[in-house]
């Protein structure tokens, strides 16, 4: 058994991301997964990520607030207890537009997938 008091999680940092405070509750710096890594974002009133895609699958699960989550080609609002799947190599982008802060859980693999499965898609 491994535990992460949200108090002591440590916190990370990523590209594309503004006004957002992120820490890693499981895997990674937190401790020892085997085959994905958990972690919660703040997003302050008007920050959010750039529209990017990577090769790994993402889980989205808001915790508080709301946010608008978009692929580049639609647009969705999420809220409280609201999730969302984003596909390896689809584009997403998270803006929290309201007065208040917004929690989101997020889930993704620990490690790479094999090589073939990061080709991306004809």
């Amino acid at each position: 058994m491994h535990v992460t008091r949200f108090a002591k999680a440590p916190p990370y940092e990523a590209p594309g991301h503004e006004h957002m405070q992120m820490v890693r509750l499981q895997g990674r710096e937190a401790g020892p997964t085997d085959s994905l890594w958990m972690g919660v974002s703040t997003i302050e009133p008007g920050g959010g990520t750039t529209l990017d895609a990577s090769h790994l699958e993402k889980i989205y699960v808001v915790l508080e607030g709301e946010i608008i989550l978009s692929n580049g080609q639609e647009e969705v609002t999420l809220s409280r207890w609201d999730s969302c799947r984003i596909a390896p190599f689809e584009k997403r982008q998270l803006r929290n537009m309201s007065d208040l802060a917004a929690s989101v859980l997020l889930a993704m693999p620990a490690h790479d997938p094999p090589a073939a499965a990061t080709a991306k898609p004809p």
